[in-house]
């Protein structure tokens, strides 16, 4: 038994916690960021079923807001769980980087506190206030959910941003933080495209989960004006962010060839400096610097990046810095199916977005084929996966630096080899919670469904009930 104990006690001393450090934060990641979007635009979309119902006294709209006002709620909840183990993680995992970092790296996650309770209070009123304030009043009180939350996304993206280009401080000759601005902390170079990026990833990923739900009960024969309005609303809002989006994500990607010239190398697998570097469309780099496989555009890369000088664009490689200072073969490679992925999956879905577009402009309906139902269902899982695939290019795409060119990720996380234990506990938390998480939501569907519309004690805006008498024998007061 000793002997197992000490057998034991050995290879956990050897376990590397740098792997397991990245790989558990980006699980907790990867499972946050799916509810980050309902978080940013659901409350906006909330507030237009709750316009429409009292701007035009639209009782399946009436009903569509309180029921999502409490989806909303459910998901706001989960959100703020995963997110708060999120922010114990870069202490956890992560005790260097904050060491070194933490007084200029911590200015945009303060803001976003205080975006965040301001939301929390504000999702309590609007949720309580359905049957205790007047219809406008209660209106009012959901301005501020959309507007908090869209202000808590910027305010963490800009951390993330700031990651990407660093400023806003001073270091003494230690390499230690002497004093910070907070101000250049926040509005650093990365943070105005990546907060937009984000932000209408937000609203476009929010709406077409929201209205995939609605597209396949409409599938399922659901054609009632309630279905109708809970997919028309969403996915508008989506189909008016995804061309908002390539532009978006157009100049983010000019703007990381010229400041992230090495990310931008991986993004486009070009191993040497060149002109004339075509698109290549999957494929794959080698050890010798060859890339082979998939389909190469000649110099689209070249014109992409740079349309005033075209195929002449000079694109520099990955041979700009050492080996050692830039992603490995494997992480270029996964840099590059992930852009191929994000802006292949981004172009289905602007067709689509573009399909109904097209047919709302011309016949003033939304498409009546089941072949669009069946792709508008795909979109919320497609939308999910787009999003996950760009946070991998932004990620995967700095390494090996946590901060750019200032700390490499091996420098900033923890010495703990016992790591790996926390990882397969967070597993197991997370999925247990997203399954619950589901479940849940879809006992409040179903027991939405089975009441048709309002109960008597739920309807929002109705006069309050006047209690029974007692049954004492006694006269009433």
């Amino acid at each position: 038994m000793g002997e197992t104990l000490t057998g034991l006690a050995t290879m956990a001393a050897g376990v590397n916690p740098v792997p397991w450090a990245r790989s558990q934060m980006a699980f907790t990641l990867a499972f946050h960021i799916i509810l980050v979007p309902l978080g940013v635009s659901w409350a906006f979309m909330v507030l237009i079923a709750n316009y429409r119902a009292l701007r035009h006294d639209d009782r399946a709209a009436l009903v569509l807001a309180q029921r999502w006002s409490k989806y909303m709620a459910v998901t706001f909840a989960v959100g703020a769980v995963t997110g708060t183990v999120l922010s114990l993680e870069f202490g956890l995992l992560w005790p260097r980087f904050m060491g070194t970092w933490g007084e200029a790296f911590g200015v945009p996650f303060a803001f976003e506190g205080l975006f965040f309770f301001t939301e929390a209070i504000f999702v309590a009123i609007y949720i309580f206030g359905w049957r205790r304030l007047k219809p406008w009043p209660h209106f009012w009180t959901g301005v501020p959910i959309a507007v908090a939350g869209v202000f808590g996304a910027i305010s963490v993206v800009a951390a993330n941003a700031w990651m990407n280009a660093p400023s806003g401080f001073t270091a003494n000759a230690q390499g230690e933080i002497i004093d910070v601005d907070p101000v250049a902390v926040i509005f650093n170079d990365a943070m105005p495209l990546q907060a937009a990026h984000m932000v209408v990833a937000a609203y476009l990923v929010g709406g077409f989960l929201i209205s995939s739900v609605y597209a396949v009960g409409m599938l399922r024969g659901r054609t009632d004006r309630y279905h109708k309005l809970g997919f028309l609303i969403p996915f508008t809002v989506a189909a008016i962010a995804t061309p908002i989006q390539i532009i978006v994500g157009d100049t983010l990607a000019r703007w990381v060839y010229s400041d992230q010239p090495v990310k931008f190398a991986a993004i486009e697998l070009v191993p040497t400096t060149s002109s004339d570097v075509p698109e290549v469309l999957l494929g794959h780099l080698n050890a010798d610097g060859t890339v082979t496989g998939g389909i190469p555009i000649p110099g689209l890369a070249s014109w992409l990046s740079n349309p005033s000088t075209g195929r002449s664009t000079v694109v520099q490689g990955l041979d700009i810095v050492p080996p050692d200072a830039r992603p490995t073969i494997l992480e270029a490679n996964i840099v590059h199916l992930a852009w191929d992925v994000m802006v292949g999956l981004g172009t289905l879905l602007f067709l689509l977005a573009l399909w109904y577009g097209a047919i709302w402009l011309f016949r003033r309906h939304m498409p009546a084929s089941k072949w669009f139902l069946r792709a508008a269902a795909c979109t919320g899982v497609l939308s999910v996966v787009t999003m996950e695939a760009g946070w991998v290019v932004t990620e995967v795409g700095r390494q090996p630096w946590i901060v750019y060119n200032l700390m490499k990720v091996e420098a900033a996380a923890t010495g703990n080899t016992g790591v790996w234990i926390t990882f397969i506990a967070v597993l197991v938390l997370y999925l247990a919670l997203g399954v619950t998480t589901i479940v849940v939501l879809r006992s409040m569907s179903r027991r939405f469904r089975r009441a048709g519309g309002f109960v008597e004690l739920d309807a929002p805006y109705s006069p309050a009930k006047k209690p029974e008498p007692a049954k004492t024998g006694e006269p009433e007061p």
